[in-house]
Formats: structure tokens, sequence, C-alpha cells
């Protein structure tokens, strides 16, 4: 068994090195971005492993099928870069990762929460330059605030979990009746009372037609005025220059994001030493109230562990004739 995996970083390759997987199988590492330039690369693999922002269209969908790809192992939960229609008609299975760890998402959104608040990032920034004073770093008690979460599957629950233990009422929205809330200190509410009512609202639903810029101007302005918006979901959750708009006048006080909808040529590399181009994220980097972070919610050690074994897990149920944790078109 050969597997290319695209968009590979070192700690990719630490945690498929250290997975479980039957002896003789092979994993090829390639930095490289899947674009329909690099699929080459896949020649000769039966598998292809692919990450968020790698380009899983269908024209590049038919160079790895005819390269002798026969199986798309996803290593994450969201598919949506994925032409599914394309692969099943190429007889492509597609396999994701649903579920790894629930907490590095839901923590990494806690963290942009309290970064935000206390302005942590300031106070590091002013403390090194020798600036000791505490002008500007006022923040609020989490207690007895109004936390708002949209999407209550696990990373939903795991978040509201925390943030009640921080003594706030926490409402979460979702398409579906949730179990279990008592147990979260969380209630089910719609969606435009979470939105009305939170004094701190984070994302964690998927990317589906119905929530591509679920927050827009509309809904911003829905918002408590001031209220802080965090996203670990998906870039596309969101209307980028309508939240520009938001913090400008005011209305949006406090911004943290971990995704973007325009990130894929972005994120995961460095670019430091290059002039931004993208203007509409270099504004938002210009904001005070404002902490952009590289997609690295899902990065701990367990989490890279898990995405890794149940990745190969995936593999070999398909190699033995069986599809696990499969996505299909209309899903």
């Amino acid at each position: 068994m050969r597997i290319c995996l695209f968009s590979s970083k070192r700690y990719d390759r630490d945690s498929f090195s250290a997975a479980e997987r039957p002896a003789g199988w092979e994993l090829h590492f390639q930095e490289a971005r899947l674009t329909l330039d690099s699929a080459v690369l896949a020649a000769g693999h039966e598998v292809v492993c692919a990450f968020i922002n790698d380009d899983l269209s269908a024209p590049v969908l038919e160079r790895l099928a005819a390269g002798g790809t026969r199986l798309i192992a996803l290593r994450s939960a969201g598919y949506n870069h994925v032409d599914l229609t394309a692969a099943q008609r190429l007889g492509l299975p597609v396999v994701r990762v649903p579920a790894y760890s629930p907490h590095a998402v839901a923590e990494h959104a806690v963290a942009l929460v309290m970064t935000l608040n206390r302005r942590i990032h300031r106070a590091v920034n002013r403390t090194r330059d020798g600036d000791f004073s505490l002008h500007g770093l006022t923040g609020f008690d989490l207690h007895g605030k109004t936390v708002g979460v949209i999407g209550g599957g696990k990373i939903g629950q795991v978040f509201a979990r925390i943030m009640h233990g921080f003594g706030c009422q926490v409402l979460i929205y979702d398409p579906f009746p949730l179990e279990g809330l008592t147990a979260l200190g969380a209630r089910q509410a719609n969606l435009d009372q979470v939105i009305a009512q939170s004094d701190i609202l984070s994302l964690h639903c998927p990317l589906t037609d119905s929530s591509y810029h679920l927050i827009d101007a509309e809904r911003l302005g829905q918002m408590k005025r001031g209220a802080m918006l965090i996203n670990t979901g998906r870039g596309a959750l969101v209307d980028t220059p309508a939240l520009i708009d938001a913090l400008k006048n005011g209305q949006l006080g406090y911004l943290g994001l971990d995704v973007y909808e325009e990130e894929s040529e972005l994120f995961f590399e460095d670019h430091s030493d290059l002039p931004l181009q993208d203007d509409t994220l270099a504004r938002l980097l210009s904001f005070p109230n404002v902490i952009v972070t590289a997609h690295q919610a899902f990065l701990t050690h367990e989490a890279l562990g898990a995405i890794a074994q149940t990745t190969l897990d995936n593999v070999a149920a398909w190699a033995a004739g069986r599809l696990s944790n499969e996505v299909k078109s209309g899903t």
C-alpha cells in the first residue's frame, strides 16, 4: 500500500510515522499542496491523503484517478473542498476523520476568548518593550455573562461545558434537538435568540450551503453592541468585509479567528519575508481588538495522534473491503 500525503508538515510526519499500520505500507510525505500541477506526485499511489486546503476539484480528482489513485483519505473533519459528485463518478471513495479531539478546538476557542478579554496579546508586547502601564488593558468578568454557541456537536458541547465552568449562562443553537444540555449547564434556543442575547458568540458548526456567511451584516447588527465573536469553525461562516465594518463602527467589540475564508494561499506557510497581498486580512490584523491564528486549533499532540490513527484505520478498512467514515455527495 502506497499512500501519498499532501500538505504534510513535520508534525504530520511525526504523528503518522508513530501510528499503527500494517507492515509494508509506504508513507510518502509531500510538502506541496495538492493542485492540478502537483497531482502528478501521487502517480502510482493507491491512496491520496489530503488536508483542508488541498484542491480536490473535479479536474484534480480526474488526474489522480488517471494516475492510479483509488481512495481519497481526508485527515480532517471538513470536506467542503472535495467535489463529491466527481469523486463518486470516478469511483473514488472519500473518507474523513469526523472527530479527533473536540477538546483541542474548544480549548483554543476559550484561549481566544481569554486573550481578547484580558488583552493578553497587547500586555505581552508591552512588557517586552519595558512598558508596564495598565491603561487599555481592562477586561470583564466572564462570570455571569451569556455565551452563545452555534453548533451543538462535540466541539460545541465541550466549549459550552468549559464556559459553564466559568459561571457563564450558555445558549446553544443547533437545527436538531439536543440531549444532555442540563449536564452541560446549557439550554437550547433559536438562532435569533442566541445571536441577540450573547455577550460572546462562538461558531462551531459545519460549512454548508445554508451556513455560508451565516454571520453577515444583518446578523452582526442583531448582536449586542460590543459583543465578542469567535470562529474556530470554517472561514466562510462569516462575511469578512461585514466584520470589518462592524469593527469600525464599534458594533463588534472583539473578534477571534482561527479560520479565514481566503486562507488557502496563506495559512500553514511562512510568508513573513513577503508583503501581505490580502488587503482584507491586512485590515483585520490592523485592529487591536482582533486576533487571528493560522488554523491551529487542532494542533495538540493528542489530536494529531488521533487524526493519524483514524486516517490509517480508514485506509485499512477500505483495503479490507469496507468503508469507514465515508462521505458521499448529498451528505
